[in-house]
């Protein structure tokens, strides 16, 4: 195989197994060529990867030695990223009741999605993570968007449980908005015992639901590694219950009347 075909191929297989631990010996037999050869050309698409700010490949030596690609963007193309979000959602149509934030266009959006688990799993890239978790609804595309970048699979809480997923886990926990009592479920069969986990949502105000997951996930055992959101509201009048976490965008000053709405980046670009 030439070089031009085999660096194609070798891209190809990085960009769609990310964070995927493979040995030389599989590339040297895939590709019909030479250790050497293979590792000549992997310094070639580390150096692109690099040079794109999209990633890097980490390589370790010995007998199990091998390669594995490491979807790291860099700060300033998320930067940029996260400023057009914020140009986007700083429209005061957006306004909801109860100071929320129409998003359901941008989280229907694929390239948007995208984009957003690209800055997370940057953020993230170094860390050791099983799983990506969620809570139904909206967080759903976040999530999967995440673990694509992160190769890892997506568990959904949920509010009830379904027939059709076995027994569950289930917990009450107190609503930091509304102060109300909600409850959340998670199958016993979704997640593996001690796992390291992910939490991603899409908008956060005092961080009851987090906070519900997080003791959801102690039934587990499981160790919260990284806590991401899309939107935190900063509002003085909530006590925010979570303090560990990653946003990218932040919003203040919503004021229905006037129509005005406050949003600035979030804590990650900071």
């Amino acid at each position: 195989m030439k070089r031009s075909n085999r660096l194609v191929a070798l891209t190809n297989f990085f960009l769609e197994n990310p964070r995927t631990h493979t040995q030389f010996p599989y590339f040297v037999s895939q590709l019909d060529t030479t250790k050497a050869s293979v590792s000549e050309d992997m310094d070639i698409i580390d150096a692109v990867f690099r040079s794109e700010g999209i990633g890097y490949l980490q390589r370790t030596t010995g007998a199990g030695g091998g390669v594995k690609y490491i979807p790291a963007r860099v700060h300033e193309k998320n930067k940029l990223f996260v400023e057009e979000l914020r140009r986007k959602l700083e429209d005061p149509a957006r306004i909801l009741p109860g100071g929320y934030l129409y998003m359901s266009d941008l989280l229907g959006d694929p390239k948007t999605v995208r984009e957003i688990g690209r800055v997370f799993a940057s953020a993230f890239s170094e860390m050791d993570i099983d799983v990506v978790v969620t809570v139904a609804t909206k967080g759903i595309p976040l999530a999967y968007a995440v673990a694509s970048f992160l190769n890892v699979p997506v568990v959904i809480v949920r509010r009830d449980p379904k027939v059709t997923e076995g027994s569950s886990v289930s917990i009450n926990y107190v609503s930091g908005s509304s102060r109300k009592i909600q409850t959340m479920v998670l199958p016993k069969r979704s997640l593996s015992e001690g796992a390291k986990v992910c939490i991603i949502d899409d908008f956060m105000k005092a961080g009851g639901t987090i906070t519900g997951m997080i003791n959801l996930l102690e039934e587990f055992h499981a160790t919260v590694q990284a806590i991401g959101v899309l939107a935190e509201a900063d509002d003085e009048e909530e006590e925010r219950v979570i303090d560990d976490y990653t946003s990218l965008i932040k919003i203040s000053n919503v004021d229905m009347k006037k129509k005005y709405i406050d949003v600035h980046v979030g804590n990650l670009m900071q």
